[in-house]
């Protein structure tokens, strides 16, 4: 699951809450974690910050769970010194967000994974979210590089485009993992053949999510299909306005975290936030 990255009043990385926020999802079911995600508001964070975060998550969830490292963007240059510099020697593998707001073409985007999977010293996990980065990543493009090239091995898909997403399960090589980017989306793409799944809400209910997903990847779907039931309006609320505000709202009403952000997202509308209470008192 994707961490979020808690802060205090004055904006600082509170890793006291971020420490009880790592305990309570693996306590709670969740197999591996994710930090420096966009959950993580990585956009915001500056390179001295993001290495803490990585070593902090590691001295709390590495000896429990395998951690999983964020490092994407739109200047493939400054990734490969990312890659080459940041403290990745503990990391299971490096999730990689496709180049955003750039657009590049499908060879760009092929070209620029050739030179992440050759400078990562970890295997890369591809990761598709059109929404984020204005280009969808095709089948073709995923499975070009899911043959191709030797040290990717993966994707988080999460352009909710479903016959896409049955291209690549249909065609890839045994070998590469794909999971899914979508809570929403998780049980029907885990039935269409995905492994699992890089989930936000499980920040805040990584028990149910976590029961669902075991469920979905035993078969049973009657089980998974009531318990995913049960959070499809806590996945609404989650997403809205915008994330991670929605799961961090949850978050600060269970007493994990405080509930900030940092400019430009804003904490989640007081009208929504009631509904998040109003759920979290259903429960």
């Amino acid at each position: 699951m994707a961490l979020v990255t808690p802060f205090d009043a004055n904006g600082s990385i509170d890793f006291t809450s971020l420490e009880k926020v790592i305990n309570y999802v693996i306590d709670n079911g969740c197999e591996y974690v994710v930090t420096l995600g966009t959950t993580g508001e990585t956009p915001v964070l500056s390179k001295e910050e993001k290495k803490e975060l990585i070593e902090f998550t590691y001295q709390t969830a590495g000896t429990k769970v395998p951690v999983v490292v964020g490092i994407g963007g739109n200047d493939t240059r400054a990734l490969v010194e990312d890659l080459e510099h940041f403290p990745l020697q503990k990391a299971a593998a490096v999730l990689s967000a496709s180049p955003y707001y750039s657009k590049p073409s499908q060879q760009g985007i092929i070209e620029h994974y050739k030179v992440l999977a050759k400078t990562s010293p970890k295997p890369i996990i591809l990761y598709n979210v059109p929404g984020r980065t204005g280009r969808s990543m095709t089948a073709d493009t995923t499975l070009l590089l899911a043959n191709e090239v030797e040290n990717i091995a993966g994707i988080k898909e999460a352009s909710g485009d479903m016959g896409l997403c049955m291209d690549i399960l249909k065609n890839k090589p045994s070998h590469f993992l794909v999971v899914s980017g979508d809570d929403a989306l998780a049980m029907p793409q885990i039935a269409c053949g995905m492994e699992g799944v890089i989930s936000v809400a499980a920040n805040a209910l990584p028990k149910q999510f976590s029961e669902m997903v075991r469920s979905a990847l035993q078969h049973d779907f009657s089980k998974a299909k009531q318990l995913n039931d049960k959070m499809i309006e806590a996945y609404d609320l989650m997403f809205c306005e915008n994330n991670p505000s929605g799961v961090k709202a949850f978050l600060a009403d269970m007493g994990l975290i405080q509930n900030h952000v940092r400019l430009p997202l804003v904490p989640l509308s007081s009208s929504v936030h009631e509904k998040v209470k109003a759920y979290l008192a259903s429960q």
